[in-house]
């Protein structure tokens, strides 16, 4: 077998597993999350305790947004949208800056200096 086989068959391995690993760390916290009572979610965030906190000391908020969203829905849309903006660039200056590290060569020769080949 040749060294280019074994390390494809190695890096399906590792692949594999590294796949199963994240799907168990998606799988393990729904298994093993305890019952939600009746007419709350089993995994709300902070915002919302935080929120009912807020109401129940009579919290007055200071100022109204200055946009809302007419339905969760597009809320959940345009937060999906921002962060796939925010990703975008994200990849595209890393590997801008990937690709211009990996593609810097030796400097130009000094036209002032003789060259040695003539």
């Amino acid at each position: 077998m040749s060294e280019s086989t074994v390390q494809k068959k190695n890096s399906l391995g590792v692949t594999l597993a590294l796949l199963a690993a994240l799907v168990l760390l998606f799988a393990i916290p729904m298994l093993i999350a305890p019952e939600a009572p009746e007419g709350e979610e089993a995994f709300g965030g902070t915002d919302a305790a935080a929120t009912e906190q807020l109401e129940e000391d009579g919290y007055e908020p200071w100022f109204s947004p200055v946009f809302e969203p007419g339905s969760g829905e597009i809320e959940s849309g345009l937060f999906a949208l921002q962060a796939a903006l925010g990703a975008g660039v994200l990849g595209y200056a890393i590997g801008h800056y990937s690709a211009r590290r990996r593609n810097v060569t030796e400097p130009a020769p000094d036209p002032a200096e003789p060259r040695a080949d003539g």
